[in-house]
């Protein structure tokens, strides 16, 4: 793991303000709490000047950090100084009030958690250390505890010890999750982006035949303006004049321009009517012959149970969703891809087997999940990051489908079922 992958830079890493406002307010607001009461109501002596001191330090830091600072975000860097900060003044309020062994000890671990949750790993890493020795230290040298030091009582050093190592097991235990949570939010939030800018996409190329009919009922008029003026000034200016050849030029063009125009919105007449509604059958042919095209594999498309035929809507999401489980076993399988439909009176299968390495054992249980890698030597060259089987897989979902990923008994590979309720089909048509 290099430098700038440990500490994610990357990345737009970043602690929200006020949200780091609002935590040191309340610590803030709780240490003055703790030692007064402490001091003034149970009547227990330690040094309670300096605790003071070291609280408005913190205060001064907070109006800074509320105040001074204008930007609403703070990035991976800046929030690690508040947060080492914070650090150093909890354990110089412990050193004066016992050390390790007073109860509130177990609160020195919260800067690292918050890093965990926002930040770097790298920088949970020096917090996690910087706090792990800020412990050691305090276990070893601070006052006495306040209440036990009048009677000469101290904690065996087993029992310090213990306070020590449990401690740092939920410092690890708390970062590692935050860690792997915080990661694993970031992972979908990026994914769930993915999926947004792809069906953008798809609805944007959706789109765009109508825009070009639109296109061409505007600009017919204009259009054929241009071709009536022009034929006019040839007429005015005659076939000897300098400029004949250019508006004779001028003419063609504009008829060519118009020929287009016209095999555009013909186009787009025949596709709204293709576009509307569609049986599945056809779509996967559709989708086929576009792989037979750029593919020397053989592709089949069996409906021989494709008993209960009927229409259903054409959208992106349903196209995307088929293509993209259809490419993925034209690219892993070795020569054959057969795609079987299946449907009767309540459900619609679709099911995409290949003679590929099939699924590896690694992942089979973390399918669908965005950004996972396999180990498997077989598929390693050609797999990417379960990117685009998770957002063919969301967008399936979207229409209403849930999706099985099995081992094809019969070709040897992978196996992708993906099951409808025709109810849900019909109510989409």
């Amino acid at each position: 793991m290099n430098f700038s992958t440990l500490f994610r830079l990357r990345e737009n890493l970043n602690l929200d303000k006020k949200t780091l406002v609002i935590l040191r307010w309340i610590a803030i607001i709780g240490q003055f709490t703790a030692i007064n009461l402490v001091y003034f109501y149970l009547k227990l002596d330690f040094p309670i000047l300096f605790a003071h001191i070291i609280l408005v330090f913190g205060l001064l830091t907070n109006l800074y950090l509320q105040f001074g600072i204008k930007s609403i975000i703070l990035k991976d860097f800046y929030a690690s100084i508040f947060l080492v900060y914070d650090l150093v003044q909890l354990t110089a309020l412990l050193y004066l009030t016992g050390g390790i062994s007073n109860p509130f000890s177990i609160l020195i671990i919260i800067p690292s958690i918050v890093s965990s949750t926002f930040l770097s790993m790298g920088t949970t890493i020096i917090l996690g250390f910087l706090t792990i020795i800020f412990l050691f230290l305090l276990t070893m040298f601070h006052y006495p505890l306040p209440g036990i030091h009048e009677h000469s009582i101290t904690f065996p050093k087993l029992y310090l010890t213990g306070f020590f190592l449990a401690i740092i097991v939920g410092l690890v235990f708390l970062s590692y999750f935050g860690i792997r949570f915080s990661g694993a939010s970031k992972r979908r939030s990026d994914a769930i982006t993915k999926l947004q800018q792809v069906i953008a996409k798809e609805y944007e190329l959706e789109s765009l035949g109508g825009q070009a009919a639109a296109a061409a009922h505007s600009l017919a008029t204009p259009l054929a303006t241009i071709s009536v003026v022009a034929a006019e000034l040839k007429k005015e200016l005659g076939k000897n004049n300098e400029h004949s050849k250019d508006i004779e030029l001028l003419i063609s063009q504009s008829k060519r321009c118009g020929e287009i125009l016209k095999k555009i919105s013909k186009k787009q007449i025949k596709d709204d009517k293709f576009f509307s509604k569609t049986q599945i059958e056809d779509l996967l042919h559709e989708i086929v012959e576009s792989f037979k095209e750029s593919s020397s594999k053989k592709i089949e498309l069996i409906a021989d149970e494709n008993k209960y035929k009927f229409d259903i809507q054409r959208s992106p999401e349903l196209i995307y969703g088929l293509r993209n489980f259809i490419g993925n076993a034209v690219k892993f399988s070795k020569s054959i891809v057969e795609i079987n439909i299946k449907s009767n009176s309540l459900n619609l299968e679709v099911s995409i087997n290949d003679d590929g390495p099939g699924f590896p054992d690694d992942i089979k249980g973390v399918l669908g999940e965005p950004y996972i890698n396999s180990k498997s030597l077989e598929v390693n060259s050609n797999s990417g990051t379960g990117l685009g089987t998770f957002l063919g897989k969301t967008l399936l979902e979207r229409k209403s489908a849930s999706l099985s990923f099995l081992k094809d008994e019969r070709l040897g590979g992978a196996s992708v079922k993906i099951l409808w309720n025709t109810k849900d089909l019909n109510s989409n048509a």
